[in-house]
């Protein structure tokens, strides 16, 4: 195996190979978990700081999987901080480094599990509305339109298909759930709950950001179905926070192979969801765990929507 050189994200350069590890929990010895989601370890750094780490843990159906998937937090990470760099004329972050060598003294130690796959964040007052945008027509939007030809209270035309391309792409908010699905809501609830004033600015937000995101993606190669994001408050400053524009959190369809009227090949988590499909998993505990294959062509679809979104290759872990 050839040694690996990478810069201080994690990235391959050219020539390099690594074998891949799976990292399903991390442990930090002296730094306080502040939460551990289906996802992300969240770390308390002090009373501003935290430390987000994305394990390779993945979920479907609303229940985390047995297996884990290479190299998956390390993509949910570099690719998060692709996008907030390139969103950032638009919005700030909740960002402050992503460098371990900029960490505090005690995280260095831990570099065999947050290196690559982790960011030194700003604590935030999350707004407890998720924001998602939608330019096509596809899962709980789909289930909503086929049922009332409608999605979150938006009229749409009739006639359309699973996977259609939308008139306009749509602010479609969803409330939070700390486990099992985020149910939709339409504009009027989300804005009752959180004010009429802050629920405009997020639609304004999140439909800028998903029409410079979409354009790139178009010129990649790649439809951006839809995606949610997540923001916060810093003091008095609105910024957006979590992970932004992942496979986790959003839909990439390669545009050579979108067809309306069915499911879409796509660069997620989809094929696991089919694979769970094909065994008939009753999505009760015990979840169940992944062949190789299955857990190895997943990890594939990750890095390979990573590739194409950024021009850049991910080193493995």
């Amino acid at each position: 195996m050839s040694l690996s050189l990478k810069d201080n994200n994690g990235i391959e350069t050219p020539g390099t190979q690594r074998l891949s590890k799976i990292i399903l929990e991390t442990t930090l010895p002296g730094i306080p978990l502040h939460a551990r989601g289906k996802v992300r370890d969240v770390y308390a750094i002090d009373v501003e700081t935290l430390l987000f780490v994305a394990s390779d843990r993945i979920s479907a159906f609303d229940y985390v999987l047995a297996s884990g998937i290479p190299d998956k937090g390390r993509v949910l990470t570099q690719l998060s901080l692709f996008w907030f760099d390139f969103l950032k004329d638009i919005t700030p972050n909740h960002l402050i480094s992503a460098d371990i060598r900029e960490y505090p003294v005690a995280l260095r130690g831990y570099a065999d599990q947050i290196e690559g796959r982790s960011m030194l964040v700003r604590r935030a007052r999350m707004v407890d509305v998720e924001c998602v945008a939608r330019g096509y027509l596809c899962g709980s939007g789909w289930k909503d339109y086929k049922a009332t030809g409608s999605v979150c209270g938006i009229p749409l035309p009739g006639g359309l298909l699973d996977g259609s391309q939308l008139p306009e792409p749509i602010f479609t908010p969803a409330t939070k759930a700390q486990s099992g699905h985020d149910e939709n809501i339409s504009f009027e609830t989300a804005a009752a709950s959180i004010g009429t004033e802050l629920a405009n600015e997020l639609r304004r937000l999140t439909l800028a950001i998903y029409a410079k995101a979409t354009a790139h993606a178009a010129t990649k190669g790649i439809l951006l179905a839809d995606t949610k994001f997540e923001f916060g408050f810093v003091g008095n400053q609105l910024v957006l926070g979590d992970e932004v524009l992942t496979p986790d959190s959003s839909r990439f369809w390669p545009r050579d192979t979108w067809a309306p009227g069915g499911a879409q090949l796509s660069y997620d988590k989809q094929y696991v969801r089919n694979y769970l499909e094909q065994i008939q998993w009753n999505k009760q505990p015990p979840a169940p765990g992944l062949p190789e294959e299955v857990a190895r062509e997943t990890s594939n679809k990750y890095k390979e929507a990573y590739r194409l979104l950024t021009g850049r290759s991910l080193v493995q872990s």
